[in-house]
């Protein structure tokens, strides 16, 4: 895919961060819904997750760009709606939601991510949109890329978006 293809929007709320990355994947709701909630397929494309995944449970996460952190579920409304609060020590939580839908033969993924600092949202941005492309190769059946390397290749977009 083209550094110049931007799947995500960065905006300002309440002096914060918003990134919002939204595409279509080639599967269906539930298979999608799967990917996006069980640990073992988590693995395969964003993070290593262990904990308490119910609501009100607590979870530590370790993702593919080296941040860790802990999180709780906050909703869990299967197959349409997750929303988590993640905060890594000494840092300001923020909450990350995905909503699925149908589309056509595919789902719709929105991913958003709140309460960013405006200092590092672009680089989230960047983040996000490499994760979403690796989650389109985890329901490709196909190998991940290289995490670091594309969120290089997408940053200096990002970064412009947020006029930087």
């Amino acid at each position: 895919m083209s550094a110049q293809v931007l799947l995500g929007q960065l905006r300002e709320e309440n002096g914060l961060g918003v990134v919002r990355v939204e595409d279509v994947y080639a599967t269906g709701i539930d298979d999608l819904w799967d990917a996006i909630t069980d640990p073992e397929r988590l693995a395969h494309w964003i993070a290593e997750v262990d904990g308490d995944l119910r609501v009100g449970g607590e979870f530590r996460a370790t993702f593919t760009s080296g941040w860790t952190g802990t999180g709780v579920v906050e909703v869990c409304a299967a197959p349409r709606l997750l929303r988590v609060r993640t905060q890594r020590p000494g840092e300001p939580a923020t909450v990350m939601e995905a909503q699925l839908s149908p589309d056509g033969a595919g789902t719709r993924l929105i991913i958003e991510e709140r309460g960013l600092p405006l200092a590092e949202y672009a680089d989230h941005g960047a983040g996000w949109q490499a994760h979403a492309e690796d989650l389109h190769a985890h329901v490709n059946g196909t190998e991940p890329t290289d995490w670091v390397q594309r969120w290089r290749e997408l940053s200096s977009a990002y970064f412009a978006l947020a006029g930087r």
